[in-house]
């Protein structure tokens, strides 16, 4: 990767130019993954250190620790540009070519509008574009399989609430990283009434919000359990067929 600067102590702004880089609770390899940053997502410096840093995300405000080696460095005036420019990737995988070799990439990473673009001075390609308008639905089942992961925000790997976050992202609402915090968005729904597009939310046996998941037609619900999977809800819950039994139990259903 000749070129390649590390951000400097008197630099603020930056961007992650991996495919996926886990932001941590703590500033170790071993402390635990919170979320993700995907290719070209931007965030500010919080607090300086080598090899970690801390950082504050620029849509959600999501804060932790990532890899210094992760990210490259923007100036102000190129921070506010790519975050104006940048759309978010729709196709599942996408394969992008830099001068320090190949990226690919998941959906919802942040790229440029053309086939060719710059990120402040690093310039990048992609293989192909997909221009087709999907539904909610639709992009929802883009994810199907991929595996479950605490704190996951990718194709390769995620978690319930970082899956309804990209969804919905693609669509232009900008919700939350946590299912607690996106729990408290929108306007309630009585069950026999749920459409498609609502976001259904899962409570344990404290009443605390720990899981959430789109709904489709027919009250299939799409989430991340175990891995991307379609299943049945009903008034109590989430009916998991393949075990023949509930696997989450309803607290309550928003719409946007």
């Amino acid at each position: 990767m000749n070129n390649l600067k590390l951000i400097s102590p008197s630099q603020t702004k930056a961007f992650c130019f991996v495919s996926v880089s886990p932001i941590r609770k703590e500033a170790s390899d071993r402390s635990e993954m919170v979320s993700q940053l995907l290719f070209g997502e931007s965030f500010e410096v919080v607090a300086y250190g080598n090899p970690w840093v801390k950082i504050r995300t620029v849509l959600d405000g999501y804060e932790g620790y990532m890899d210094i080696k992760h990210a490259l460095p923007l100036t102000e005036k190129e921070f506010r540009r790519w975050v104006d420019a940048s759309v978010l990737q729709t196709s599942q995988i996408q394969k992008i070519q830099a001068n320090f070799g190949t990226i690919y990439t998941s959906k919802a990473s942040f790229v440029g509008e053309d086939a060719r673009f710059d990120i402040g001075s690093w310039s990048f390609e992609q293989a192909e574009l997909e221009s087709m308008k999907k539904s909610i639905w639709e992009d929802s089942r883009d994810y199907l399989n991929a595996p479950y992961l605490w704190g996951g925000k990718s194709i390769f790997g995620i978690d319930c609430s970082g899956f309804v976050q990209a969804i919905f992202r693609l669509h232009g609402y900008n919700l939350p990283r946590d299912a607690y915090e996106q729990a408290e968005i929108g306007t309630d729904i009585d069950f026999e009434d749920v459409q498609a597009n609502d976001l259904a939310y899962f409570s344990n046996a404290e009443g605390k919000i720990i899981h959430v998941g789109i709904m489709g037609e027919g009250r299939q619900i799409i989430h991340a359990s175990g891995r991307i999977r379609v299943d049945e809800l009903k008034a109590q819950g989430i009916w998991n067929e393949e075990y023949e039994k509930f696997s989450h139990t309803l607290a309550h259903i928003k719409r946007l």
